[in-house]
């Protein structure tokens, strides 16, 4: 039993973790963040950074509000036009469902790690709980340390693969021109899976090293 407690907790940390920084992500913060970042890629159709910063905390707020499609299909930019065609809304009604998904599952995952803290405390089992973070967040590392070599490596490729598993046929293809790839380009993607690993790796080796006592 007490093993078992270890065990489990070791493989509940790394989706806590990643959670937690896909969590962070969705946050008007990161945005401001992002778009002022050096480097980032301008809009060659006319964004400037303040249009980014109007438009793209709609789409964040759209995915963890209880709004439906209407909440993004009733945008219209100042001259009338809809921001988002319906591919692009369609698409967002996909990534919400995805995004419901994960989330609920990142906070069943947060609810057992509680609950096998206090079974451990209950129990007397807190040694195997705490060597059971400790495995996890290395656990954590070595996970992490192969998804950012691949993005070193591939992104674009990673990126392809990634959506081609969530997401049925090319429904996640657009143009240039369409408004999500304007507001998220491809350089905003990588920072995401740059900060959502680069917390994760700290996370998993600050329970690694941090819990050695």
């Amino acid at each position: 039993m007490k093993a078992l407690f270890g065990w489990l907790t070791a493989l509940l940390v790394p989706f806590a973790l990643l959670g937690l920084g896909l969590r962070l992500l969705m946050t008007p913060t990161f945005l401001q963040i992002e778009y002022r970042l050096p480097g980032f890629p301008a809009d060659p159709y006319g964004f400037t950074q303040q249009d980014r910063l109007r438009w793209a905390p709609y789409a964040l707020n759209y995915l963890t509000n209880q709004a439906d499609i209407s909440y993004l299909g009733n945008l219209t930019f100042d001259d009338g036009q809809p921001l988002f065609n319906e591919r692009e809304l369609s698409h967002m009604q996909d990534v919400k469902e995805l995004t419901r998904i994960v989330l609920r599952f990142w906070l069943l995952d947060l609810g057992l790690l509680a609950l096998l803290g206090l079974g451990s405390w209950l129990w007397d089992h807190i040694p195997h709980y705490r060597l059971g973070l400790r495995r996890g967040g290395w656990l954590t590392v070595g996970l992490v340390a192969a998804v950012l070599v691949l993005v070193v490596v591939n992104f674009e490729q990673l990126f392809t693969q990634f959506h081609r598993l969530f997401f049925e046929g090319d429904t996640w293809l657009f143009y240039f021109s369409d408004t999500l790839i304007r507001l998220f380009p491809m350089r905003f993607w990588q920072d995401c899976f740059i900060f959502t690993g680069a917390f994760s790796l700290l996370g998993g080796l600050g329970l690694g090293l941090g819990l050695k006592r």
